[in-house]
Formats: C-alpha cells, structure tokens, sequence
C-alpha cells in the first residue's frame, strides 16, 4: 500500500503526539501532578497508529489499560483527554474516566478499562453492528489478555457469528511484571488464535510500515465477509506496568537497549528519510509542533475546573 506524502507526514504526526504526550505524563506524575495509577504507551505508537489509519469514525476500538496511544490514533481530542488525566469537569468524560477509561463514542473509540482481557467480549458486541453496517470492530489487548477466558469466548463467539472482528494483541513482552515466554503456554499467541478458526499473522510492532500493510490486508479480508482475524504485534515498551513500577523483572541494559535499537520512530524517520519520501526538516517542524500543543494542553489541564459534589450523579445512567 503506498501511501502519500499527506499520509506519512500524518501517520508521523500522530506517532510523535502519543510520544510526547506520555512522555509528559511521566514527567507530569513524577511531580505529584496527576493522581492514580496511570499506565503508559511509549514505544508502542506504530502499533496504534498502524492500525488506526485505516479506520474512520464509524469503525470501533476498544482499548486497554495502557489506551492513551489507541485514544489519540482513533481521533480523540488530545487537548481534552490531558483534562481527563488531570480529573477535569472539561475533560473527555467529564473527569470521571481518568487514565484507565477514557471514550469518545463520537469518533469509535469505545472505551478503555483497567481488566486484563475485557474489551474482548465488548468487541464482539461492537462486532454485530459492524457486520451490518460494513465496518470494522478492533479489539486492543496486550500479551496477558491472549490467556484470559473472556478472550477464549470472545474469539470463538467471533468465528461462529462470522463477524468482523480483529484481535490486535501487542505483545511487548512482558504481562505486567511476567515475561510472555513464560507465561504462554501454546507455542505462540498467533497459533493459539489460529486454533479458534481464524486467520492469524504476525507484525514487526515498531514498524509502522509492516503494521499498516497487515493489518489493511486483515481489514479488506474481515470486511469481505470472512469473520474475524488475530495479529500479534511485536513491540516494546518503554516505561514500566505502571508509572511507579521499579521494572526489576528486566535485565541490565534491557530498557537501553530496546530505546536505542527498537524505537519505532527512529525507524519511521531513518526509513522516510532514506527513501526521500520526506525530509529530516519536515519531522523536526512537526516535533515542534507537537511540542507546543501537549504544552498547551498540560497549561490548560492545570487550571481547567474540577468536578464538584453535585456531580457525581449525573451520567450514572445513559438517557436514550
């Protein structure tokens, strides 16, 4: 799939917005900023927005507890979701989401959530309205949901309804603190997902070029009317389980090693660059950019309005 110069520069875009944005949120927390367990995507963008630039607001997602990266590759406000970290009244959802479950129905994304294998059996819902609608249902899951039950039903409910339904699992390696070789059991989560009937494949997670291909690929073939499909996305990422986590489950040199050869925006630059598809100073004005706009929305978090008392039961019940 070749894509044009718009495309890079916006797949770019969106890759550097998750960086820096999460990168901010590290700094952020560290000062006592933000409260809560928070739970971050760097070294994962090319995952997101490999598979997201496909999609358009009629398509759904469903995140994870790591979904910040899924939020703003899907469409999400960025501006309004630094609100909804800070526990905002004007943040996405209201401040009552924070990090772990943020939504935006308006642009597909269907929500994250703090249960390890739990968007799956919302996927397959979203999945019987896609079927008829001519859409997409994306399941978001990191390497620990391929063992949950609530995944082992979802799958195989997809097969059986024939829906057209992608199970992206990001493997970074590592369920919480447990590396995945020890913890899956089968000889890789793609033969497990391929045992349930589906088609299953594999993806270099940090690149985003590789991402994009497949994943198109899986998209046209669900859409065709072919149920549901599974990818494994090799990855990295590049700040604990959560922020706070001292990582003592790595080995020396793991997280240098990982930032210096397996970042996927170093990868997404050198190759561009290389293949003059874009220019080195095209990037750099996009860095600035973005620089300026998580500045502009950790400005406006700090000093945006807090939720009072009497709010707290409203939005309990959804009105039809």
């Amino acid at each position: 799939m070749q894509l044009s110069r718009d495309a890079l520069t916006r797949a770019y875009r969106q890759m550097k917005t998750i960086r820096l944005f999460e990168d901010r949120l590290h700094d952020e927390i560290a000062l006592g900023e933000i409260a809560g367990f928070t739970h971050l995507y760097a070294g994962q963008e090319a995952c997101a927005v490999g598979v997201c630039e496909h999609l358009g607001p009629d398509d759904y997602i469903i995140s994870t507890h790591r979904g910040h990266g899924h939020c703003i590759a899907k469409g999400c406000d960025v501006e309004a979701m630094m609100k909804e970290i800070y526990g905002s009244s004007d943040g996405l959802c209201k401040g009552k989401g924070g990090s772990m479950h943020i939504a935006d129905v308006g642009v597909g994304m269907l929500g994250a959530n703090g249960i390890v294998g739990a968007g799956a059996p919302i996927a397959v819902g979203a999945g019987i309205t896609a079927k008829s609608n001519g859409t997409v249902s994306i399941c978001f899951s990191g390497d620990g949901a391929c063992n949950q039950g609530t995944t082992f039903e979802a799958m195989n409910m997809a097969v059986v309804l024939k829906l057209p339904v992608i199970f992206v699992f990001e493997n970074n390696h590592y369920s919480e603190h447990t590396g995945e070789a020890y913890a899956v059991g089968a000889e890789s989560m793609t033969t497990r997902a391929a045992a349930f009937g589906m088609k299953a494949v594999k993806a270099n997670g940090i690149d985003f070029f590789d991402v994009y291909q497949t994943i198109g690929e899986l998209i046209e073939w669900c859409k065709a009317g072919n149920g549901p499909a599974s990818i494994e996305l090799d990855c990295e990422r590049f700040f604990g389980h959560f922020e706070g986590d001292p990582q003592r489950y790595r080995g020396e040199g793991e997280l240098e090693r990982i930032r210096a050869e397996r970042d996927c925006l170093t990868t997404f630059r050198t190759k561009v660059t290389e293949a003059k598809l874009l220019e080195g100073a095209d990037l750099d004005q996009i860095d600035e950019e973005v620089t300026a706009l998580i500045d502009r929305a950790v400005a406006q978090a700090k000093t945006a309005p807090r939720p009072t008392p009497a709010d707290v039961t409203q939005d309990v019940y959804i009105s039809y």
